[in-house]
């Protein structure tokens, strides 16, 4: 008599992550990403008008109009590499609805990080592509000006423009004592001031009245005139930095709720996608 021993073969182990799948559905949804928000760029030149009025209240709306179109292309763009993903991975029969629900929603939260971070790779990518053409340019000319100036160029120009009806009343009268001072050594003390302004301290009684006189030498304004024009272009100045701050803030928290919106999309449509392709869920 001969015993017969039956061995079954033990199904292979295999991996709980489709990550094909994964990369799938990520590639899909950072390509509709660049697609969506190139649109929304070319529909936001479109409509701004750059002559228009009340430029700090336009600014405050294109920053919500702008968080809101970015949620929402988050959220498509999510979804879409979600559902995609739950519809090609492995096929799980047999599996437990919870142990199918977790695994699912986790595919399509890996999806949606995946394509989070290639796509802010890439536009990195791009962006310091775009910056180091711009300072190769800026190295000539009116670039060096720009430059050196960066945001509050603007602001100095304000400060040394020249009063032709002051100029010519002093003519005569008394000579320009700024001749003799450094234009470029001027324009750099005040340009430090103005920028430090951004950065949230006023400007010391010295530090105006200094710039002051500097203004008084270069355009020709009483020291009473140029006072004023200092305190006017302080003033803009502050408004512009912190119209700056809240626009900065307000694409933060959008960008921070587009970035939760998209998660769970890629999730809820991860789940929906997984349903379908092992039968639980029909249409």
């Amino acid at each position: 008599m001969v015993d017969t021993v039956i061995v079954e073969n033990e199904p292979a182990p295999s991996s709980a992550v489709s990550w094909s799948a994964i990369l799938a559905g990520a590639a899909v949804s950072a390509g509709l990403s660049l697609i969506l928000l190139a649109i929304g760029s070319g529909i936001g030149f479109s409509v701004m008008n750059p002559w228009s009025h009340g430029a700090a209240a336009t600014t405050t709306k294109a920053a919500t109009v702008a968080g809101i179109y970015i949620t929402v292309t988050a959220v498509l763009a999510s979804a879409v590499g979600g559902y995609l993903t739950g519809r090609l991975r492995h096929l799980w029969r047999g599996m437990h609805p919870h142990e199918a629900f977790f695994r699912d929603t986790a595919h399509g939260l890996v999806t949606w990080a995946a394509a989070t971070v290639g796509g802010a790779i890439l536009l990195g990518t791009v962006t310091t592509s775009l910056t180091g053409a711009a300072v190769h340019g800026a190295s000539t000319g009116a670039g060096m000006v720009a430059a050196r100036d960066g945001a509050t160029a603007g602001f100095t120009d304000q400060l040394f423009a020249y009063d032709y009806v002051a100029v010519s009343r002093a003519q005569g009268n008394q000579p320009n004592a700024g001749i003799a001072r450094d234009y470029n050594g001027d324009r750099a003390v005040a340009t430090r001031l103005l920028t430090r302004l951004g950065t949230g301290p006023v400007l010391t009684t010295d530090e105006r009245q200094n710039l002051a006189v500097i203004v008084a030498a270069r355009t020709g304004l009483s020291l009473p005139d140029a006072e004023k024009r200092v305190a006017a272009v302080e003033a803009d100045a502050r408004a512009a930095a912190e119209q700056a701050r809240r626009v900065g803030m307000m694409l933060s928290f959008w960008l921070a709720a587009s970035l939760l919106a998209g998660a769970l999309a890629a999730s809820l449509a991860a789940w929906e996608g997984g349903a379908i392709r092992d039968g639980r869920l029909r249409y």
